[in-house]
């Protein structure tokens, strides 16, 4: 596989934009980091990618991709929380539709032929019971930041008919892994590794029957990259440019932590409170068209990677 000489990743400091920036410095690609620091952290990049500390929603933002010369920008930095896309959906728009279409004019005035977008496979098609959703089901999110993530997918493929531009959406399901941060939006198994290495009850919103389709950061950073290969041509749907990243295999709320606190050998207790708004029932994404087309597939499983994340829970508590 070939890989990009120059690339940009928004959001690179954060948890997942981290690891994409990793994998792209590994195989080589001269790497430039646009992130704000909000939730992104320094120390998550390699000492030879380029931080450029800046708001994607901000002029600096949109001139730094218009005279970069690159070859792809690769979109992670977002509001990817639930609950204050409930309860602000007007910032959750501002950042999320806005920040990207102020990338995208500065992509079109600089000549960049490449997107590779984070969307979600968790909320842009909302309640189904007919799981994992392939690329195709009925989108129908249930809370601002899924609409947010719809919307983005269609701006790109406006931009790919208008302009010309190469744009995939990788609709993520629960990724988890080292440098997840334990302390916020939707990072479960963070939070629950935090917990359990603090000897804290394991904290379960509802009644923990919930599930969700959870995929390594290693997995997801390597199908980043072979999305910055892969060729749209002319995508005849939203759905012909883009791809599911994830298992295909739910796990309830409940066996996670069961797995975790077994894993840890500690006597956890497991405590419920109530149900968030906006949260969906279950989840879990059908990754066969990435695997037809990608030559992708996950290759963790979930209990090594738990490992792996706990593993960095304990280490960074020192």
């Amino acid at each position: 596989m070939s890989t990009p000489r120059k690339v940009l990743v928004t959001g690179g400091a954060g948890f997942i934009g981290s690891h994409v920036v990793d994998a792209y410095a590994r195989a080589g690609s001269d790497v430039t980091v646009i992130d704000d620091l909000s939730s992104g952290k320094r120390e998550h990049l390699p000492d030879s990618a380029n931080l450029v500390v800046c708001d994607i929603c901000s002029e600096e933002a949109k001139e730094l991709i218009a005279s970069g010369d690159f070859d792809v920008v690769n979109h992670h930095a977002a509001q990817m929380d639930v609950r204050v896309s409930v309860n602000d959906p007007g910032l959750d728009a501002t950042i999320n539709i806005m920040g990207l279409l102020n990338l995208l004019e500065g992509a079109r005035e600089g000549g960049v032929e490449r997107i590779v977008f984070a969307s979600s496979g968790g909320v842009v098609y909302g309640e189904s019971n007919d799981l994992p959703h392939p690329e195709s089901a009925p989108k129908l999110p249930v809370s601002p930041y899924g609409v947010s993530k719809l919307t983005s997918e269609y701006y790109l493929c406006a931009y790919m008919h208008m302009y010309g531009l190469k744009a995939v959406s990788l609709r993520y399901s629960n990724v988890y892994g080292p440098r997840q941060n334990p302390h916020g939006e939707a990072g479960v198994v963070a939070i629950f590794g935090n917990q359990i290495r603090k000897g804290e009850a394991v904290t379960i919103y509802g009644d923990g029957s919930q599930t969700r389709d959870y995929v390594f950061v290693g997995d997801v950073a390597r199908a980043n990259l072979l999305a910055s290969e892969w060729d749209p041509g002319a995508a005849s749907s939203l759905d012909a440019a883009a791809f599911n990243i994830g298992t295909g295999v739910e796990t309830s709320v409940t066996a996670l932590a069961d797995s975790m606190i077994e894993g840890s050998g500690k006597d956890i207790a497991v405590v419920h409170v109530p149900a968030r708004t906006g949260e969906l029932l279950r989840s879990a994404v059908d990754g066969a068209k990435a695997e037809r087309e990608l030559a992708w597939s996950p290759e963790i499983s979930l209990e090594g990677g738990l490992r792996q994340t706990y593993s960095w829970v304990m280490e960074m508590a020192g």
